[in-house]
Order: structure tokens, then C-alpha cells, then sequence
């Protein structure tokens, strides 16, 4: 059984959280840590990486907020080199598991790095003005965290089959557990254990860690119809060709959804190459054998390209729509997509660093059916 902890939660699960963190600093088990921080205007939070105990008074970890997959920060990070000192992160389900997409692809170094996840509430779209951090975070988790559900919630949130973590090396436990009194740590590696040592915090909750594996397999299974649903109808909306442009008809070619992406990782992307800056003539050709050429050129064939590349990693954040300025249901099409290829190569992206790329890895065996008669 991993090492597990209860702390208890009689100021809330925000303070409790917060003095958690901070005793990591204090005792100096890590030197730094990535957190959400809500920002002066109280409205929003942002990413922070914080060396002084005294700035997590203002981090809200549970806020309804996600501005961005942390896991491109920590990218940018430590792709160059690894992190010269021990650092905490703390992230949500769906930013670990593209976390994990990126260190498959040499993108990410674990070296130094402590990964806290937590049972992740869930979050509203960036772009309502529906309530978010300070004194609301923890009515908001406690809602969406308990038997109710939380209206208004980001497309990849109600959808979501994994909202507790796979892979982490410590889990702040809040399913399946009396929140109003206390909330539960479970180590998931020897880095997890060492934040628990390392904080006196080692205790035997075997009991309360099984009520919260149960819980958890419940919700994934409940999602599991959700998921069939929203697949269903996806495909009565964007099914065929016709309807497929219609969909990304509004696309201005921003490429804003490239640069949200978590797992969109080529440090030279071929569409911002050369190939696609054309002279005013050639495009003038192009419509004079067409008749009529979109402008901007070649959008289709960005997403239908960005689709391929990124399919088998797609983790379903939605940090893709959520950055489009035309509101293309981008999470629809690529989840639906996304969950096919995976399924084909029965491949959960970010469940584990053993778990190869299917791009990256050939079997014999594999599509056999595709030959059969």
C-alpha cells in the first residue's frame, strides 16, 4: 500500500492547501514551487512559481479556473535543461497527463521536479464571467466535488473520464472523503513519499484511501456514458466533408489553438515554414482554376494536419477552444478523434511513462484485421 496522510481541513480546503505548500517551503523539502496564484484583481489566476512561503497565502489551487496546461510551462521550463533545484508543481489531472505526453517526446525533465496532483473540481470557460478564486473556490469544489453538479462547467470538464490522477508522485485525495473535516494525501512514488517524510505527515489511511479508489471508479464509470453521448452527437454534427469545413468554415488561421495546445510540441511547425508563403500570382492561379479560393488559404489543412500529428496524445483539456477567438468547437472534433486512434491502439494518453507512443513504436501484430476479408 502507498503512504498515505489525512490533514485536517477545519479552515477549508483552500487554507488547508495553502499552509500545506507552504510547509514544503518552510521545511525546505522543495525549494520552489509552481502554483495558481489569484491575481490583484481577484478575478483570475496565474501560473507562479514561488520561492517564498508568505506569496501562497494568495495561491487557490481549486479556483474554477484553468487560463493555461501548466504543462507548457514546464516545458519551457526545463526542455533546455533540468531543474537545478527541487521544485514542486502542482497540477491538475488533464496538465500531468500532457506532462507526461511531453516527457515521451523529450520535451519535459523530471530531474528535481515534485508532482502534486489533486481531484480536480473542474473549471469554468476563461471567456464567462462566471465567479472565480478567493472565497468561492472552496464552494465551488465543494459542489462540484459532491454528489450535485456544477452547470456552466468547460466542455472538456463535463466530459472528463479522468478527474483524479494517474500519474503523480503525491495526490491531494478529495473524492470519497469527509471534505468538511479532512482530505487525504496518497504517495505515488518515492518523490511522493519523501514530501510526506519530509513533512512528518505519514500515517496509516488505507481505509479512507480505498473509500476514494471507489468513488473514483464510480465517476469514471458514469463518465464513461457521458462520453458516449457527447461522441454520438458530435458525430450527427461534424460527420462527412461537407459538414467537417463547415465547422472550421470560420477559422482565421490564428493558430492560437497550436499554441495552447499542451502536446502540440514541433519547435518548427511546417506551417509556419516557407512552404505555405506564396506569391500574390499563385494564389491568383489558384483561384482562377477554382474559381473561388478561400482566404485564408489552406485552413482545412491545418487542423486536418494538426488532427494527425497530435491525435494519439490528445488528452481532451480543451485548451485548444478555449483559445480560438471564432468559437470553433475544436475539443469535439479532436476528442472524437482523438479517443478513435487511441482506442485503435488501446493507448490512455499520460496513464504512464511505460506506455509507448504509438507513433514512436511498431508491433507485428498490430492492425492484422485491417487485411482480413
Amino acid at each position: 500500500m502507498p503512504k498515505t496522510a489525512t490533514l485536517s481541513t477545519d479552515k477549508g480546503l483552500r487554507a488547508t492547501i495553502n499552509a500545506f505548500l507552504a510547509e514544503l517551503l518552510n521545511k525546505q523539502v522543495v525549494e520552489a514551487i509552481l502554483v495558481p496564484i489569484t491575481d490583484p484583481s481577484g478575478t483570475t489566476v496565474v501560473q507562479s512559481l514561488v520561492t517564498k512561503p508568505e506569496y501562497l497565502d494568495k495561491a487557490d489551487v481549486l479556483a474554477p479556473l484553468m487560463p493555461v496546461n501548466s504543462a507548457r510551462i514546464v516545458q519551457a521550463m526545463t526542455r533546455l535543461a533540468p531543474a537545478g533545484r527541487k521544485t514542486a508543481i502542482v497540477m491538475r489531472p488533464c496538465e500531468l497527463r500532457a506532462l507526461v505526453e511531453l516527457v515521451k517526446l523529450r520535451q519535459i525533465s523530471l530531474d528535481n521536479l515534485y508532482l502534486i496532483g489533486f481531484d480536480c473540481p473542474g473549471a469554468y470557460p476563461h471567456k464567462t464571467t462566471a465567479e472565480s478564486g478567493g472565497a468561492t473556490s472552496d464552494t465551488f469544489a465543494e459542489q462540484s466535488l459532491g454528489d450535485g453538479e456544477v452547470s456552466g462547467l468547460r466542455p472538456g470538464c463535463v466530459i472528463c473520464e479522468f478527474p483524479a490522477p494517474l500519474f503523480t508522485d503525491l495526490t491531494i485525495g478529495l473524492f470519497g472523503v469527509d471534505r468538511v473535516k479532512n482530505m487525504l494525501l496518497v504517495a505515488g512514488s518515492q518523490k511522493g513519499e519523501e514530501l510526506l517524510d519530509g513533512l512528518g505527515l505519514t500515517s496509516d489511511e488505507s481505509e479512507t484511501a480505498s473509500q476514494r479508489e471507489t468513488t473514483v471508479a464510480k465517476i469514471v464509470e458514469d463518465m464513461k456514458t457521458k462520453r458516449a453521448e457527447f461522441f454520438a452527437t458530435t458525430k450527427e454534427e461534424i460527420g462527412g466533408t461537407e459538414k467537417l469545413a463547415t465547422v472550421f468554415g470560420p477559422c482565421i488561421k490564428c493558430q492560437n489553438c497550436q499554441t495552447a495546445c499542451p502536446v502540440c510540441y514541433c519547435r518548427e511547425c511546417f506551417f509556419c515554414s516557407p512552404t505555405f508563403e506564396l506569391e500574390a500570382d499563385k494564389y491568383l492561379s489558384q483561384a482562377e482554376k477554382q474559381g473561388a479560393v478561400r482566404m485564408p488559404a489552406d485552413t482545412l489543412l491545418f487542423h486536418l494536419t494538426r488532427m494527425t500529428h497530435m491525435a494519439a496524445s490528445c488528452i481532451g483539456c480543451g485548451a485548444c477552444e478555449e483559445a480560438c477567438p471564432m468559437d470553433i468547437p475544436l475539443l469535439k472534433i479532436f476528442q472524437l478523434t482523438g479517443s478513435n486512434v487511441q482506442d485503435l491502439f488501446e493507448y490512455v494518453p499520460g496513464r504512464s511513462l511505460d506506455d509507448e507512443l504509438p507513433p514512436t513504436a511498431f508491433r507485428e501484430d498490430e492492425f492484422e484485421w485491417i487485411g482480413e476479408k
